[in-house]
């Protein structure tokens, strides 16, 4: 049979792979995996580290590499086709991996070689590896009775459906909503370039006026500065009230049936939630852990954030005779109280941050902090003509990574930002195997007379997920299974949130951010600008992201099989954290996509746990120079080589010399003098 995924490849074959390849490469992968593992457990040798254990954690490589095409095509260049696929292929790929965690005869012959752990004389990335693979095994129903096994292997296939039509919803109701304006008053306030987009969005459509939609590049500069409160109100309904229309993309019984699935699958592994199984895994390892952390910042953040918001209604009051701010004024006030206040608005700032020049920008930073170099190729396979392709090197000329980088938005593609990889680092073989990377964002389109100017906003996010980016491409460990990303989830925002920083300095800024039709570099009352109002409303900002984290932890931190209006429930738990009304029409977790179809579950609050890790870590590189060498050879060699091969907070001292301090963050938001 002819298919792309079953021939030998290096870089993933995209203009070669049919979607009918996918079920049958997957089905192939599956069936060379389950003889990988057959070959371990029958080996007639006593299990050892090599034999059970890392044989373990290099099996099943066309697999992975198959999926993670297939996946990542699902979220950025998907179709009906894909979509029907996707529930196929999830519920088989589930039953996989339970056949493995689940088989006996395996389990014991790891179990053996964890038992001797002690007497092996280990390097430290095997023992966390031993630990890892004994642990996900006893954590995922190995001691189970058979019957309990079954039940197990039920929950997972039902999950792995629902999780993918959760964000089959989210994404067709996305994809369905266009507001289409025809009188040029309704875009009144919107800066040229924004009304130039929803133009060419309008005639790509066959339509005459403007249309907006809610991918961001649309619905984000709508919302901040249309003068039409109506239809600020409208965008922000439709925005809002995605998968919660009670119709065939309604996600709410999909958000109960995944919450209390969670439950039964933990408590059937001997936990009390979902959380408590989630968490031992994780730097905060337990709910309360996670609730006092939360609560402890906002304790701090609450009072600024209620000042804040006193200041907005006293602004819109005065200036419009605004008398009950609504979560559709929000962002178009505080924009217009920034402009006074600073004088500084995204408009004054996009002309600096033209795409391909903050591209080269956060790859002189690399290259400055890590001895990076990139080189844009046209000889590797891609899924779109938009993606962009890089070899990187280190200064030596050695190969070190593959990067794919798709940025602008499309039908096929889910909103926001993410970074995946189509081959994994591993030492196979005395062979160091680099990685391939991506990034995946929706940023501003360029116009017929304008490129593609990114809002500081998207320039934050570019070097973010490329944050996370480095995390992959400077992996260098022996283990795939300890590899890049493989960390705990919330040590994995610490390389991504900690780049973020560099947007705000002089020293970075001036590398990047120039004039595209002048050259000018960008002025340097700007960059004090975007200093000074880096921490504008950050009590509100900070009060929003806390709230993310408790509805996230309401949901899989105690039994949810009492709830039974998904609104109402949330709306308990927002009282803590809410200053406008609340909206009846609107649901937030009916798109939620970050916990009820990515990894985000019982995770939300790594965001801000990794914030106090990024804050007490730049704080290091700006005592010694924001591009000091020492400081960026520990951070590379500690954090971003490392992977998962010991526990995060001893690669961190490692790299620090202390404990992270929440006085950093607090200092850095201006939440604490």
């Amino acid at each position: 049979m002819n298919n792309a995924l079953l021939e030998p490849f290096d870089t993933a074959p995209f203009s070669k792979i049919k979607s009918a390849d996918y079920l049958p490469a997957i089905k192939n992968a599956i069936s060379l995996a389950k003889k990988e593992v057959q070959t371990i457990v029958s080996n007639p040798d006593e299990p050892s580290f090599i034999n059970t254990i890392e044989a373990l954690d290099y099996k099943g490589e066309l697999l992975n590499r198959v999926t993670s095409v297939f996946f990542n095509l699902n979220s950025a260049e998907t179709n009906e086709e894909i979509q029907k696929i996707a529930q196929e292929i999830s519920p088989i790929i589930a039953e996989y991996e339970n056949d493995i965690n689940l088989n006996q005869e395996l389990f014991k012959r790891i179990e053996l070689v964890y038992q001797q752990r002690k007497k092996l004389n280990l390097t430290p990335e095997q023992y966390t590896l031993l630990e890892k693979k004994y642990k996900s095994f006893s954590r995922n129903g190995a001691n189970l009775a058979a019957e309990k096994k079954e039940n197990l292997r039920e929950i997972d296939k039902e999950l792995s459906k629902l999780k993918l039509k959760f964000g089959e919803n989210v994404l067709a109701e996305t994809n369905t909503f266009e507001m289409l304006l025809t009188n040029e008053s309704d875009v009144d306030g919107l800066p040229d370039g924004a009304k130039e987009a929803a133009k060419a969005m309008a005639e790509a459509k066959g339509k005459d006026g403007w249309m907006i939609t809610l991918d961001y590049p649309s619905y984000v500069p709508f919302m901040t500065y249309a003068d039409n409160r109506q239809l600020r109100k409208k965008l922000a309904l439709a925005f809002g009230s995605k998968g919660f229309h009670n119709d065939d993309l309604d996600n709410q019984e999909i958000v109960l049936k995944i919450a209390n699935l969670r439950h039964k699958r933990a408590q059937l592994l001997g936990y009390k939630s979902h959380a408590h199984y989630i968490l031992e895994e994780r730097m905060a390892e337990t709910p309360d852990k996670v609730f006092s952390f939360l609560n402890e910042i906002l304790e701090k953040a609450k009072p600024a954030a209620e000042r804040e918001f006193k200041e907005l209604e006293v602004f819109a009051k005065d200036l419009d005779n605004i008398d009950q701010l609504q979560k559709w004024d929000s962002a178009y006030y505080t924009e217009k109280l920034k402009q006074k206040l600073f004088d500084l608005d995204d408009e004054k700032l996009k002309p600096y941050f033209k795409l391909e020049n903050v591209i080269n920008g956060v790859f002189t930073i690399a290259s400055k902090l890590f001895g990076l170099q990139f080189e844009e190729t046209d000889t590797i396979d891609k899924y779109h003509n938009e993606v962009k392709t890089y070899n990187v090197t280190d200064i030596e000329g050695n190969f070190i990574s593959l990067f794919y980088a798709d940025f602008h938005p499309r039908s096929g593609k889910r909103n926001g930002a993410w970074m995946t990889s189509y081959k994994s680092q591993m030492k196979k073989s005395d062979e160091n195997v680099r990685p391939h990377v991506s990034i995946v964002c929706n940023f501003t389109k360029p116009t017929p007379s304008k490129p593609s100017l990114l809002t500081f906003n998207e320039v934050t996010t570019l070097f973010h997920e490329f944050g996370h980016a480095l995390h992959g491409m400077l992996a260098n460990t022996t283990y795939p299974g300890l590899s890049g990303t493989s960390v705990y989830w919330d040590f994995v925002e610490l390389p991504s949130q900690v780049l973020e920083n560099w947007c705000y300095e002089k020293e970075a800024l001036e590398l990047f951010a120039k004039h595209y039709e002048t050259g000018e570099v960008i002025p340097m009352e700007l960059v004090k600008k975007i200093k000074e109002s880096a921490t504008f409303m950050e009590g509100m900002a900070t009060l929003r992201q806390l709230s993310f984290g408790l509805l996230d932890m309401a949901w899989h931190s105690e039994d949810p099989s009492a709830i039974k209006d998904v609104k109402e429930h949330e709306k308990n738990v927002f009282t803590k954290t809410s200053l406008y009304p609340d909206v009846a029409e609107n649901c937030m977790s009916t798109a939620f996509s970050h916990i009820f179809q990515g990894g985000y579950s019982a995770g939300y609050y790594s965001y801000k746990w990794a914030e106090v890790l990024d804050a007490d870590a730049f704080e290091y590189f700006k005592e010694n120079g924001i591009f000091n060498k020492t400081v960026a050879t520990k951070f590379k060699e500690n954090v971003l080589s490392k992977g998962g091969t010991e526990n995060p907070m001893i690669l961190y001292k490692r790299f620090r010399g202390q404990e992270p301090k929440p006085e950093a963050l607090l200092k850095r938001a201006g939440l604490i003098k």
